[in-house]
């Protein structure tokens, strides 16, 4: 059993705010990911099939659906970098780039960094075009990057510090 008892508390609770049980998947999703370590297993996508009526299809379609679900393991950052036209416009492949090799991860969730700290991700539109290019970490936007900022930013995350300074 992927669900704790606990978890199944909370979202049982949680479907008390949906007019419908399934609709509190999505949230049930994001809590299991962060209780998994950033990703989601095949045995917490059954349980959570099982916990609100669903196909097992209809819970992984979801997951897969959405970039912020992670079906394999993720590094203890994960980088999303914007790369749609305007963050590619303002540089955003070369900040990609930059990252990596200050990494050491290639993008996409095969390319975790080898001391298993950074998972580099490329993502579609996030949203910040007037202040592109841009990354996400830890759902923080930092925007109007350049390879200082990131140099910056990597340096926190790797001092274990907030990521608050690349802005």
């Amino acid at each position: 059993m992927a669900l704790s008892d606990a978890l199944r508390a909370e979202f049982e609770e949680l479907c008390t705010h949906y007019p419908e049980r399934r609709a509190g998947l999505i949230p049930a999703l994001h809590r299991c990911q962060d209780e998994n370590g950033g990703w989601l297993t095949p045995e917490i996508l059954e349980d959570l099939a099982d916990f609100f009526g669903l196909a097992p299809v209809d819970v992984y379609g979801v997951a897969s659906f959405y970039p912020m679900f992670r079906l394999r393991p993720v590094g203890e950052h994960v980088i999303s970098v914007c790369h749609n036209i305007s963050c590619a416009l303002r540089g955003a492949e070369a900040l990609l780039e930059h990252i990596c090799e200050r990494t050491g991860a290639r993008p996409g969730l095969d390319g975790t960094s080898p001391d298993g700290r950074f998972t580099v991700l490329r993502v579609e539109c996030q949203g910040a075009c007037a202040n592109a290019p841009m990354v996400e970490v830890h759902g923080e936007y930092h925007e109007d990057l350049d390879p200082a900022k990131v140099d910056r930013l990597l340096a926190e995350l790797q001092s274990g510090a907030p990521a608050r300074g690349a802005r």
